[in-house]
């Protein structure tokens, strides 16, 4: 019994320390890369109102200026400060994207983990992901949008239901793959219950999986948001997001184009961190997938 048990305890990741970094740089620089620009994002996002100025306060004697010591972004057209505006809308891009990846990720793990151990729930739930699934994610986003009305709240519900059946699947399919372990089947046999099987030895074997996937779903929400909002069915026009801004700027573009360009570049260097950083625990957790490159 205690054979048939033991990759158990090899489950669990060891704790990440500094003396570790760099071993963990030669061996997944992508990691370190797209986790450092994700993290500086998220301390500056965070640490706006500290350095960031006003990003409301319209002044409409400063309309279109150009990058400067006072305003290094320049202005867009109501004389609002586009530096301000950009950093502040790294909050709402960055808080979206992270909360609807978290949101998709608890219930596809929930229905995943439910869906692989139940084949009376798995037929009905997985039936009803695949209908979901046919569905394309900004369509169903506004069409939830328009039933309650704009905000953030509701923006991360409309994003995190479309990217619910992915996961899930995921999930189930791994669930799937470990439920006929033999330290699975030796932990039931000993008189262990389901869930405490499912969460000692079912649950860390979903884990890898589940945080490359999340990935993919944030860098995904965080450009749903931005394409939601630049058609005005997303944040509210009143707070600054990288969509709303590109949307309100693109008519000035071959006047003042850096009211466009600052939130593009920003919105475009978000999403390759996170994507660099799913690049990265996808060969971290899966060295076939980098030997087979």
């Amino acid at each position: 019994m205690a054979l048939l048990s033991a990759p158990v305890e090899a489950m669990p990741m060891g704790r990440l320390q500094l003396s570790d970094l760099p071993r963990l740089a030669r061996r997944h620089p992508l990691v370190l890369i797209g986790g450092g620009l994700l993290a500086l994002l998220i301390i500056l996002a965070v640490c706006a109102p500290l350095y960031a100025g006003d990003p409301v306060n319209i002044n409409p004697f400063k309309r279109l200026q150009p990058p400067s010591a006072e305003m290094w972004f320049g202005s867009d057209n109501l004389g609002r400060d586009v530096f301000a505006r950009t950093v502040f809308g790294a909050r709402i891009s960055l808080m979206v994207g992270l909360l609807s990846a978290a949101c998709a990720a608890l219930a596809g793990l929930l229905i995943g983990t439910v869906a692989g151990y139940s084949r009376g729930f798995d037929n009905i739930v997985m039936r009803i992901m695949d209908g979901l699934m046919s569905i394309p994610t900004i369509l169903l986003a506004i069409a939830l949008i328009s039933l309650t009305g704009p905000g953030i709240g509701i923006l991360i519900v409309a994003i995190a239901i479309p990217e619910t059946p992915a996961v899930a699947r995921l999930v189930r399919s791994v669930v799937l793959g470990v439920r006929k372990r033999p330290y699975v089947e030796a932990a039931l046999c000993g008189g262990a219950r389901l869930p405490k099987v499912l969460w000692r030895h079912i649950l860390p074997s979903t884990v890898p999986a589940l945080m490359v996937q999340s990935a993919t779903v944030c860098a995904s929400a965080i450009l749903t948001e931005a394409g939601l909002s630049f058609l005005g069915v997303g944040v509210p026009p009143e707070i600054p997001s990288w969509g709303n801004m590109i949307a309100s700027s693109r008519l000035y573009l071959a006047i003042a184009p850096s009211t466009i360009f600052a939130p593009g570049i920003c919105l475009a260097v978000t999403v390759l961190s996170v994507n660099l950083l799913g690049d990265g625990l996808r060969d971290m957790f899966d060295p076939r997938s980098k030997r087979r490159r």
